[in-house]
């Protein structure tokens, strides 16, 4: 159990310092945080609504912070190009997350051609309808990026590496309220990349 929560903090560290340089992806990322906490919360109540919240905010926030704001090229704290970084990365690098995002800006044209989804929902009658079956269908789609994933790092790392990285995405909301809850005001303060060593290193 110890490993695990070692292998928990080697992989957030490695997030942080390759990924979130910039304030403004912090910020982002804030929000979106808070918004998926929120999105938790009412999943147990209304799926289609909590879907609905975190891919049109938490994740939208979230990763216009990454292809928008966060610096791309060499990394001279860390010493590593974009390339490097990409390899390491655990989970959904920037190319894995191009698949992944066209496959959730393709799910409700296909269900606008086909409004049943092959039999899965009947026919919407208007247009809230329409929404809540995207919003199902979005949550099958996080909830299958998430199980694919992980099941993929079973086989190319290890059991371990795939449960650390599934449990990381599934705190990471938490873990980024604690992390970056003084982005904004850093931000007002004009620093707009982290001044590195705030957070150390994992031992």
């Amino acid at each position: 159990m110890n490993e695990f929560f070692r292998q928990l903090k080697i992989q957030r560290w490695d997030d942080h310092r390759y990924y979130h340089h910039s304030r403004i992806n912090q910020t982002l990322h804030l929000i979106s945080a808070i918004s998926f906490v929120t999105a938790y919360a009412l999943l147990f109540k209304d799926p289609a609504a909590a879907s609905l919240l975190a891919w049109l905010v938490s994740m939208t926030t979230r990763q216009s912070g990454h292809f928008f704001f966060e610096p791309l090229g060499y990394d001279e704290v860390n010493q590593a190009s974009q390339e490097t970084k990409e390899e390491i990365k655990v989970g959904f690098n920037l190319r894995r997350k191009i698949v992944l995002l066209s496959i959730w800006a393709a799910a409700p044209v296909a269900l606008w051609i086909d409004p049943t989804m092959l039999g899965m929902f009947e026919a919407a009658s208007n247009l809230e309808g329409f929404a809540r079956h995207t919003g199902m269908l979005w949550l099958y789609i996080g909830i299958g990026g998430l199980l694919f994933r992980t099941v993929h790092l079973f086989f190319i790392k290890g059991v371990m590496d795939g449960l650390v990285w599934m449990t990381k995405i599934l705190t990471d909301p938490f873990h980024d309220i604690y992390l970056y809850h003084k982005a904004p005001l850093a931000l007002m303060r004009g620093e707009l990349i982290e001044q590195r060593g705030t957070l150390g290193p994992v031992a």
